[in-house]
């Protein structure tokens, strides 16, 4: 899809559609409409409160108007005092999922007026671009299609402003968005870790970042224990993937890690059956990832960025791990298996422990790992732990920078007394309590003492239905508080 800034006036416009977001609290025209007959009529509809404007509704008007040859979609952006760049976000997905029902040569959509107009470009475009995709990447038939042309009309501005430039960083955003989710929703046949390893060659050959891609004998020699614990009962062999994005000289270098679990049937802690029917996505971590190392390679930022993804399946063929089983980490560490459905923690606890060993200045994982951050949070926020409390301020802001929702959650060292082992250093689950908190504190001491956040994404990651503003499926979360985090740690030592 062709994404564009635009600048000419609505009524110069070239385009089949034209998306156009109200506000719910007044009856104010944009201002790109004003004085043009479209903008007439949309003050006489908002004025007798015909049409919806809250969060994400949205109202076709078909026919040939200002600056569309064929209708204008309206979508509610609810209040304008709390509009911001996760609104923005989440209109601009339920906009495009709605004209993006059939093929659309051509859409414009004017930028809703803002505080922080930069931010909302960006994440305006970003849903625009998210919401042309759907799960559905193996109907017989598309339920969803890309429009050929989209342009964000801006105000009238010099060429080269900040906002062309935000529109630009959305595309890409966007687009690295749907690589994750397209990750995410593929079946896990056809993800096994030596194809998602083969995606991660393509995507870091597209976007200039550097690709080294593990084999099952390195990965022995280098001894990931917990990886190849997890990976004894699959047929399917493990990878280990390194991507590096070093264009920042002698800045600090941050490194991401990300859960690769292409499916987890629990191994020999075989899930339920319903449990397993979204197993495909436990792999979003580094999806994510892979996604964000896409996005900086393509801005061409001048940081350093390494990302490191742990990916396998988790089985229960006749070789895996069995209950009482101990593994030995790449740091020598020793843990006690009681449960191999705690599987996520044992090949982190390797892919830390690596990562740590280059001195990164900060480290940051991702991961679906318990349905206990669930159970406390929700489906829409991730849990955040961390053992240095700048850190977590910085990504909890850049959270907020984008909308999207994180809530840190307590670390403290009595956490560790349920993972004592009577015959390894420590074992890999505890009681019934806290679950979250223990699963973090049982990754701590990998980090070697490095600043660390841990994102425990379990909710978030994955939607069990549609909505207005969001697909079934994969959703891509965090990929734009990464992207938002680096860019702003940039600009702040700039």
């Amino acid at each position: 899809m062709n994404v564009e800034p635009n600048q000419s006036p609505v009524t110069e416009l070239d385009a089949d559609w034209l998306i156009v977001g109200l506000f719910d609290e007044d009856a104010a025209v944009p201002s790109a409409l004003a004085g043009t007959p479209l903008g007439e009529s949309l003050g006489q509809l908002l004025a007798t409160k015909e049409i919806g404007c809250s969060l994400h509704d949205t109202t076709l008007l078909p026919g040939a108007t200002t600056g569309a040859k064929l209708g204008v979609l309206l979508v509610g952006l609810g209040n304008r005092q709390r509009f911001a760049a996760g609104q923005a976000y989440t209109a601009g997905v339920a906009a495009a999922k709605r004209l993006a029902s059939r093929q659309r040569a051509s859409v414009a959509a004017v930028l809703p007026e803002a505080s922080e107009p930069e931010l909302v470009a960006s994440a305006w475009t970003e849903g625009l671009i998210v919401g042309t995709r759907s799960a559905g990447l193996r109907k017989s038939e598309p339920n969803r299609y890309a429009f050929e042309s989209l342009s964000i009309v801006l105000p009238q501005l010099s060429e080269g402003d900040g906002l062309a430039k935000a529109v630009k960083r959305g595309r890409i955003v966007g687009e690295a968005i749907n690589l994750a989710r397209d990750l995410a929703n593929t079946p896990p046949a056809e993800k096994p870790p030596a194809a998602f390893a083969e995606r991660a060659r393509e995507v870091g050959k597209e976007a200039g970042i550097s690709v080294d891609a593990w084999s099952f004998e390195k990965i022995r020699e280098e001894k990931f224990g917990g990886l190849l614990g997890v990976n004894a009962g699959s047929d399917e062999p493990p990878s280990f993937v390194i991507l590096e994005h070093k264009k920042g000289g002698d800045a600090p270098t941050l490194a991401l890690v990300g859960k690769g679990v292409t499916f987890d049937s629990g191994g020999l802690s075989i899930k339920p059956s319903a449990s397993m029917e979204d197993m495909k996505s436990d792999m979003t971590g580094a999806a994510v990832v892979l996604a964000t190392l896409q996005a900086i390679g393509r801005l061409d930022l001048p940081v350093n960025v390494v990302g490191y993804l742990a990916i396998t399946e988790n089985m229960t063929g006749g070789k895996a791990m069995k209950l009482g089983d101990v593994l030995t980490i790449r740091n020598g560490k020793t843990v006690e298996v009681l449960n191999t459905d705690a599987e996520g923690r044992l090949i982190l606890a390797d892919a830390l422990s690596y990562a740590a060993e280059s001195k990164p200045a900060r480290i940051l994982d991702l991961a679906t790992l318990t349905g206990a951050c669930m159970v406390a949070l929700g489906t829409k926020i991730a849990g955040l732990f961390s053992n240095d409390d700048a850190f977590a301020e910085d990504v909890l802001a850049a959270s907020k920078r984008t909308g999207e929702r994180a809530w840190r959650l307590p670390l403290d060292d009595d956490f560790k007394e349920g993972l004592n082992s009577q015959v390894a250093d420590v074992k890999n689950v505890a009681g019934r309590w806290g679950g979250a908190s223990t699963a973090a504190k049982f990754m701590e001491p990998f980090v070697d003492q490095i600043p660390w956040v841990h994102l425990d994404i379990a909710g978030p990651s994955w939607a069990d239905s549609d909505s207005s503003s969001r697909d079934s499926g994969g959703t891509g979360c965090f990929v734009r508080t990464l992207v938002s985090l680096i860019q702003h740690s940039l600009d702040k030592a700039n």
